[in-house]
């Protein structure tokens, strides 16, 4: 880290408390700086990055061990270990980034995890705070809030996570969706958000890797566990993809129509990503259907 980067990062994570002051509830406040701290580097940063590799990685992995089917993270091979760099996926579980940052830190991943989350619940009370640190070691940051009048903060939030990622050894997991998608149908992706292009677009040159996966359940971590271990969950494949290339959106100046494609792009890749889980599941499945007759047979 060079001694420029430290004085840009304070200006965005200050700019961010600032705002927030006296517009957000003081339980919010306290969380936002106290968060923010464990992300200024030292003793702190340096125990979650820990924490996130070892204990919630493995809490995670031990989860889902006997559901979880890991496609093409070879994919990623190229990207240098001390880069950062931002992880889109579909939204079809609270779960959806736990599962995909577990693998990547099994596989050798070793960066700061964050990723923006509702400030409802996880910013707004003290069980949300708990879950935070006990469930991801503080990896939900920063809030993103539905109030319009908020609208403001979650731009400042956008440019913290951009200078974040700058620093390096960051890695930002985020929905081009924007919300979670309820629909009967995991392949059809909801309508992207601006957010996730603004992010990329302040962050230009930070690498960004698509990921489609399918197969958690949308909100209830008990029964999802429960059903790793006693045979009724269904298989959950997750698909890797090759950094995105966006070409030469990323040269034109910032607009809200610019941010909304390349959002879209995003979009687009993930997918492509999701015919290609599509097609692993049906041939797991054309696999188990064919053990059965065997097995039974012999």
């Amino acid at each position: 880290m060079n001694d420029e980067s430290v004085p840009a990062r304070h200006s965005a994570a200050d700019a961010l408390q600032r705002a927030a002051r006296g517009k957000v509830s003081r339980m919010e406040h306290f969380q936002l700086r106290a968060i923010r701290r464990t992300l200024e580097p030292g003793v702190l940063d340096d125990t979650l990055r820990w924490c996130q590799r070892t204990i919630g990685q493995q809490w995670i992995t031990i989860a889902t061990s006997r559901l979880h089917r890991i496609h093409h993270i070879e994919r990623l091979e190229f990207l240098a270990p001390h880069k950062s760099f931002i992880l889109v996926c579909n939204h079809r579980s609270f779960f959806d980034l736990y599962v995909l940052t577990a693998a990547l830190l099994r596989w050798k991943l070793r960066h700061r995890i964050v990723f923006p989350v509702r400030s409802n619940f996880f910013y707004d009370t003290a069980a949300g705070f708990l879950v935070n640190g006990v469930m991801s070691f503080f990896a939900m940051y920063p809030p993103l809030f539905r109030d319009k009048r908020l609208a403001s903060l979650n731009a400042l939030g956008l440019e913290e996570l951009a200078e974040l990622l700058m620093q390096g050894e960051t890695l930002v997991g985020i929905h081009p969706e924007g919300r979670r998608n309820p629909g009967d149908d995991p392949y059809q992706l909801l309508p992207a958000k601006s957010g996730v292009g603004r992010l990329i677009h302040a962050a230009r040159g930070v690498p960004v890797v698509p990921v489609f996966t399918n197969g958690l359940l949308p909100n209830n971590l008990p029964r999802q566990v429960l059903s790793n271990f006693d045979g009724t969950g269904i298989p959950i494949h997750s698909v890797f993809g090759s950094p995105i290339d966006f070409g030469e959106l990323l040269a034109e100046p910032p607009s809200a129509r610019l941010f909304t494609r390349l959002s879209e792009r995003c979009l687009d890749e993930v997918r492509k990503l999701g015919q290609e889980e599509k097609a692993l599941r049906a041939a797991e499945q054309q696999a188990s259907a064919g053990s059965v007759p065997a097995q039974s047979s012999s």
